[in-house]
């Protein structure tokens, strides 16, 4: 299949999902932080939404903190590792993430195509899996697949915002249930409020830090080479290694990376 570069309709679809009610179970609501469940078609590939509002944070920033790499390796400790591989126009695209999973899992990794758009007083960041020749699965990795994954960030005042996060990714793989079930009632609340503590300490982060590079915001400051879209494919699960691990039970101790979050 090839790859679509999403537009203005695709972006006012995915802020609809993320505002829309219907048909949505809520799973956690606690801390100033809901997360929905939203049961597809197959099991295994179920579908998140996560919302959470964000007190003296400004909609830009939280804008940049998730555009902006070189600051995600300072708070995001589930990432592995992270980089951009190449730009297909000024407001898309493509890059790498692996992250770790619960032990024992196998740990997972994308290649996704990512395209951003501030709409309004709303900003929206939105990725799916594609294909990348020189960028094939790893031995060490589960290549996983991000179906729909994005961000909804709406402006509330002067110095508040608030924050959506809807991921419907497939991990190829038959997962225990105490993973999913963890999925919901303490790795996607803590990763919400992780994304708010990186939000506060960016600004004093990023005045020490190449305060005026954000080609995100300025496309004349990117530096990466160019990607033709017709060399990218979309990422189809079925061609991909599916592994079983559903028997798998979960090792005491491996609560770790979640410690510092409360």
């Amino acid at each position: 299949m090839p790859v679509q570069i999403p537009d203005d309709t695709d972006f006012l679809s995915f802020r609809d999902q993320c505002e829309s009610q219907d048909g949505w179970v809520a799973r956690y609501n606690k801390g100033g932080v809901t997360v929905w469940c939203r049961d597809e078609e197959c099991k295994t590939v179920q579908k998140l939404k996560m919302r959470i509002v964000c007190k003296d944070v400004t909609a830009e920033t939280l804008y940049d903190v998730l555009h902006d790499t070189s600051y995600r390796k300072k708070w995001d400790t589930n990432m592995i590792d992270t980089f951009d591989i190449g730009r297909l126009t000024v407001n898309a695209d493509v890059g790498y993430y692996s992250w770790k999973c619960p032990s024992p899992l196998k740990n997972r990794d994308f290649v996704t195509m990512r395209s951003w758009l501030p709409l309004g007083n709303d900003y929206l960041i939105i990725n799916y899996s594609v294909k990348h020749p020189e960028y094939p699965p790893k031995k060490d990795y589960v290549r996983a697949v991000s179906l729909l994954t994005g961000y909804l960030i709406q402006s509330s005042g002067a110095n508040c915002c608030t924050l959506y996060y809807l991921t419907q990714v497939d991990p190829r793989g038959s997962l225990p249930k105490w993973v999913v079930n963890r999925a919901s009632q303490l790795v996607a609340p803590k990763a919400m409020k992780k994304i708010y503590k990186a939000c506060l300490k960016y600004p004093e982060w990023k005045r020490k830090h190449e305060p005026n590079l954000k080609p995100w915001r300025y496309p004349e400051q990117n530096t990466l080479p160019c990607i033709n879209v017709a060399d990218l494919t979309v990422q189809r699960a079925d061609s991909l290694e599916n592994i079983d691990e559903s028997s798998v039970s979960e090792e005491k101790g491996q609560h770790h990376s979640d410690d510092d979050e409360t």
